[in-house]
């Protein structure tokens, strides 16, 4: 009889044990059977694997055409920055030109007047003209002094304007080195 007490005792154990391993394995296949339910309801509703592969590629597609877009437009404002920095270096160069142009006239202009001045003092040490032509003279020479001092300023304000010119242009070369390393 303690043989079948303990016999009784051991086997509903088994039953439970049985049971339990029956109810696991019971919910994997009712996990399996409401994956395949979806995937047959997901079928009969018209979605296939080539649309599924058409709706990818259609992704994909407007993913790559949205990068190509955006790396175009990055590409022209970079080119249009660089172009900006090339088109303020010409107008400097093409001003720094124009000026020195403008310093060589004056230069010119300058040395002239001086030798007009000379020939009007030499005149005038001479005595050789009379008062009204002395006056004249005096009176040129007034104005011919005047004229140089105003060229001597203008020479001033242009070399000035000359030097400003040359350290821009260098800070321009500097910004487009900069431009040149940063766009690689």
């Amino acid at each position: 009889m303690s043989s079948q007490l303990s016999h009784s005792r051991d086997h509903p154990r088994v039953r439970k044990s049985t049971s339990d391993s029956s109810s696991s394995s019971s919910s994997s296949s009712a996990n399996e059977s409401l994956r395949h339910e979806r995937l047959s309801r997901l079928n009969s509703s018209g979605v296939s694997d080539a649309s599924n592969d058409m709706t990818k590629n259609h992704a994909e597609s407007y993913f790559s055409r949205r990068e190509s877009r955006l790396s175009a437009r990055k590409k022209a404002e970079e080119e249009m920055a660089h172009n900006d920095y090339k088109k303020m270096y010409e107008k400097a160069l093409a001003t720094n030109q124009r000026l020195k142009s403008r310093l060589e006239t004056s230069k010119q202009e300058l040395v002239v007047i001086q030798e007009q001045l000379q020939r009007a003092q030499k005149k005038e040490r001479k005595g050789e003209l009379g008062s009204n032509i002395l006056e004249t003279e005096k009176k040129d020479s007034w104005s011919l002094r005047k004229k140089i001092s105003d060229m001597e300023e203008q020479v001033k304000v242009k070399a000035e304007l000359h030097t400003e010119n040359q350290r821009l242009k260098d800070e321009n070369g500097a910004l487009i080195r900069v431009i040149t390393k940063l766009s690689k």
